[in-house]
């Protein structure tokens, strides 16, 4: 039988480029099968990829690797939602020899997890963290086609526009802010013909709005009975959400403020001195200056005195990160996590706890041995240089980049050689 995808040269007629991808689809079903009609979703995905310029043997490419990508998914809000999906999705995928998948809204993948076999033949056809899987980009394919279409699509073998893609079948469905509606990216299962039921639809979509509800939960509408919240991780000078004004505070007012609302009883000017500045000879003066300014920032009635506390009970996301780490809650965690707390703070208390809580995380990922969770963790900002883990990560996952990346940074940092063993 002659190729039938010869015809789809960059010049084609787009009709011509529709009837030779119809014949392509149903010259590839297996021998004694009666070919299906192309479903008119698959058609009209068919016809955006032709006008799109995509190639029946084209590849995904990759454009997020290592920092770049640890540091883009950690402030994805598909983030906060991660542990939800392995929860429900992750056991299916090993067990099945499938993956779970997410990408964002521009159809890049994000994570690629599940079944490890599974993952390395995925691999081959840079279905991988990173890569972008956008329906314009590689033509129909469920996340991709999903993102574009806003609805839940599922894509059986042939029906892939790129030849090699057509072993696999997949099912997505998109994901939006509670708040806004907007699509944030999708979820997707992928696999062999044992996702071929249409019940794998029905699963990605129970997925997608249980993750839109976790995600209604943890971002409300409005403000949560008019309790004060600061964002305190990854950022210096923290935001302050209370009474209906949204402030963003100045480096000593933030050191401040995360440490009167980590302790209710209060701190004496003393304590206070103690915990702030490294230097011994700061007179106290110099303190109620900065907390008469801050009072005046704060508005009346949230800060008072003797000793120095806040009136009202402050929510933050650096106490939601260590309910869970403390609860064991690791996966939760470390989504929650999206940096150091006050990171450029020489604050002697903010220094111990800004230790305390990464040496924490840090202990329970090891512990739990995750070569995804250590992965999510060596690539983020923090975590390219913290030789502990890249060690874990080698030893859990002993890839020759991994290793590659473990030797370089052990000789930066002057560390026994001999890690990990051959």
């Amino acid at each position: 039988m002659t190729d039938p995808w010869v015809a789809l040269e960059p010049g084609a007629d787009p009709a011509e480029r529709m009837r030779v991808l119809r014949r392509a689809h149903e010259a590839f079903t297996e021998a004694g099968t009666v070919p299906r009609p192309v479903r008119a979703v698959v058609a009209d995905s068919w016809r955006r990829s032709a006008r799109a310029g995509v190639g029946p043997d084209g590849t995904a490419s990759v454009e997020l690797t290592d920092g770049d990508l640890g540091a883009y998914r950690s402030e994805h809000p598909l983030a906060r939602v991660m542990p939800l999906f392995r929860e429900l999705m992750g056991t299916f995928a090993a067990d099945g020899e499938h993956l779970l998948a997410v990408c964002d809204a521009h159809g890049r993948l994000l994570w690629v997890e599940g079944h490890a076999a599974t993952r390395r033949q995925a691999g081959r056809m840079n279905f991988v963290p990173g890569a972008r899987w956008a329906e314009n980009a590689v033509g129909t394919n469920a996340p991709g086609t999903a993102v574009a279409l806003d609805r839940p699509v599922q894509v059986f073998a042939a029906e892939h526009f790129i030849r090699r893609v057509q072993p696999w079948t997949c099912a997505a469905a998109p994901v939006h802010d509670p708040r806004t509606g907007k699509v944030l990216g999708a979820v997707d299962i992928t696999g062999g013909n044992g996702l071929a039921h249409p019940h794998s639809l029905g699963f990605v979509q129970a997925v997608a709005r249980a993750a839109e509800a976790h995600l209604a939960l943890l971002t409300p509408a409005g403000p949560v009975s008019g309790i004060p919240r600061l964002t305190v991780l990854g950022r210096d000078e923290i935001r302050l959400v209370s009474g209906g004004r949204d402030l963003r505070l100045s480096r000593r007012h933030s050191e401040i403020l995360v440490l009167l609302s980590r302790r209710p009883e209060g701190l004496t000017g003393d304590e206070l001195l103690c915990a702030l500045y490294e230097d011994e000879s700061v007179p106290p003066v110099t303190l109620r200056a900065e907390l008469t300014r801050l009072r005046g920032v704060l508005g009346p009635g949230l800060l008072a005195s003797r000793p120095y506390r806040l009136t009202a009970p402050v929510e933050s996301d650096l106490a939601v990160v260590e309910r869970r780490l403390a609860a064991g809650a690791v996966t939760a965690a470390l989504a929650a996590y999206t940096g150091p707390p006050l990171p450029s703070s020489q604050a002697p208390a903010v220094v111990r706890l800004r230790r305390r809580l990464a040496d924490g995380l840090r202990a329970a990922l090891i512990a739990r041995g995750d070569p995804d969770l250590l992965a999510d963790w060596a690539h983020a900002p923090w975590g390219e240089d913290d030789l502990t883990v890249w060690r874990a990560l080698a030893s859990a996952r002993p890839t020759a980049a991994i290793r590659a990346r473990l030797a370089s940074l052990q000789s930066e940092l002057g560390a026994p050689k001999g890690w990990p063993p051959e």
